[in-house]
């Protein structure tokens, strides 16, 4: 049975690549969270039965320390680590940087001292952002090896982490592959995030405020993607065998959407009126970008496929989440 690491595998995105490799995998899975508010606990992983799964092994530390040598011989080796442990929200960032220094640059080191020690490890993903390579201008798609130009904190952050895994493939020869990813979607997802803020809003009546340009005429976008589809694109990689490491592969939304069209989408989706106002954010909070867009063919071209398209994944998890059952993760 081969084993993987996940760091993060509480979080958002981890859960749902923990949930992924439980139904398409017989793999050992291991994780490592340091059970923040990101996480809630174990909540997300008690939801989708993940906790007390016998595959599972869940050991609550933080990556921005050393991994110390008790934790390593309980943890054992592993045949392949993902690294999505991150501090993530671009507004924090803003206001108080350095938990992200400390987390997304010296949290990678220490993943990467980690992995290096390793005696059969096969891949190492660097899980990272769109926002590493800065606004895209329209038109304009980022290629896996264009140049970066982190616009905030938490972007320069995750570049730097790139930038790290990078050196230790080159110097240490870890088998590094970065992957960088869009705006993230899914069930469980943070209430402060977009989709299931707008859903909350939506519900009660709220004005949605949707960041724009200066002249507030237009909406900034996004190609939104649906955390299981982000799942499926890691397993494919993982399961790759004539691949290149040290590289990098994006994995993208199959459609860029703005954020007025997404909110409206919510909203028809729910059987409610959307009340919106288009804002300047950008003007008050620089660093925050209109555009962002990545060229996700390369991975298209290896043969990797939405498994569900937009409409679909976002349709199933608005329902998803105002079922009553379900209700928790809109207040969380």
């Amino acid at each position: 049975m081969e084993r993987i690491l996940i760091t993060g595998g509480a979080g958002f995105a981890g859960h749902h690549l923990v949930e992924h490799l439980l139904k398409n995998t017989d793999w050992d899975i291991v994780i490592i969270d340091k059970l923040t508010y990101a996480s809630t606990g174990f909540d997300r992983l008690r939801d989708i039965k993940a906790y007390n799964d016998k595959r599972v092994h869940t050991f609550a530390a933080a990556i921005d320390n050393p991994i110390d040598s008790y934790l390593e011989k309980e943890m054992g080796q592993f045949d392949y680590i993902v690294h999505m442990a991150a501090e993530t929200h671009v507004d924090r960032s803003i206001s108080d940087p350095l938990p992200f220094i400390q987390s997304n640059i010296l949290g990678t080191y220490y993943v990467l001292e980690f992995a290096r020690r390793q005696k059969n490890l096969k891949k190492m993903i660097q899980f990272s952002t769109d926002e590493v390579y800065g606004p895209a201008p329209e038109g304009v798609a980022y290629k896996e090896w264009d140049r970066l130009n982190a616009a905030n904190p938490y972007a320069a952050s995750k570049a730097g982490a790139e930038q790290l895994a990078l050196a230790w493939a080159n110097t240490y020869k870890v088998p590094i592959l970065i992957t960088n990813t869009m705006n993230i979607y899914g069930e469980r997802q943070h209430p402060e995030k977009f989709i299931p803020l707008v859903i909350r809003k939506v519900l009660s009546g709220e004005p949605v405020f949707i960041h724009g340009t200066p002249d507030r005429k237009k909406a900034g976008s996004r190609f939104y993607i649906h955390a299981r589809n982000v799942a499926s694109a890691v397993l494919f990689l993982l399961n790759k065998e004539d691949i290149s490491l040290r590289d990098k592969w994006h994995i993208v939304g199959e459609k860029e959407i703005d954020n007025l069209s997404l909110a409206q989408f919510i909203a028809n989706v729910l059987g409610k009126r959307l009340i919106y106002e288009i804002v300047d954010f950008h003007s008050c909070r620089p660093g925050h970008d209109l555009r962002y867009a990545l060229d996700g063919s390369k991975l298209s071209e290896a043969g990797w496929k939405h498994p569900l398209n937009f409409e679909t994944s976002l349709t199933r998890t608005i329902k998803w989440i105002i079922d009553p059952v379900n209700s928790k993760w809109l207040d969380f």
